[in-house]
């Protein structure tokens, strides 16, 4: 009988991780380019099939044209030597927002903004932009306020329903959120004397398979 299915951790920072379904679910989030060159035989590709598009021959997608296109396909053709697209941030990224996220982050639904704020924003960092440095500063301070609300409401909300709770959370804040119902839950649990056994955490059973199968090879 095949182990069961793992689910695979969001990678964290700039990087993406093709195994977590979190990350490809992320990386499908629409990013606003502008096309700096004449791309052929990709406007109906990139769903860009203007009436110049259409009447070219080559179904060309124009210089100067501005689309909307998946976070991996945005990074597949982003070269900063040939310059074939450019990349803008996201109104949810730009300093409108980010007055408002530094002011009080709390306020902000994050997943009705976006459900991968912090990943998704991390990512943007992968393009050179003048405003990365404030945009980096922004997603850490906004993480960094929210945080210890976050995890105050998970400790405080032991058998009830917390999906009022969650609501307002990017998928990174909701997985913290769970991390922490399962602390209170566990703990719980050993105050009550129900938890007889004491287990080695995950990270140390998957230190020990990687240096066993380290050992056989």
């Amino acid at each position: 009988m095949g182990e069961a299915y793992t689910p695979v951790e969001a990678a964290l920072g700039t990087e993406e991780s093709f195994l977590s379904l979190a990350d490809i679910l992320m990386s499908q989030e629409r990013l606003p380019c502008r096309a700096e060159i004449k791309l052929p035989r990709l406007a109906t590709v990139l769903g860009k099939a203007a009436s110049a598009a259409a009447a070219s021959s080559d179904n060309a997608l124009p210089e100067g044209s501005k689309l909307e296109i998946p976070l991996w396909l945005a990074k597949g053709l982003y070269d900063n030597k040939r310059r074939i697209l450019s990349v803008e941030l996201p109104k949810i990224y730009k300093e409108s927002w980010r007055t408002v996220l530094n002011a009080d982050a709390n306020v902000v639904d994050l997943h009705k903004l976006g459900p991968y704020y912090y990943g998704f924003g991390s990512q943007l960092l992968n393009f050179d932009s003048p405003e990365n440095t404030e945009l980096a500063q922004t997603i850490l301070q906004t993480f960094i306020g929210r945080f210890r609300r976050i995890m105050d409401s998970s400790q405080n909300a032991f058998n009830e329903d917390t999906s009022v709770l969650v609501a307002r959370l990017d998928e990174l804040e909701r997985a913290l959120f769970q991390a922490g119902q399962k602390g209170l839950n566990d703990f719980q649990c050993w105050e009550k004397g129900q938890a007889s056994q004491i287990t080695a955490s995950s990270l140390i059973q998957n230190y020990k398979k990687r240096k066993f199968s380290d050992l056989d090879s």
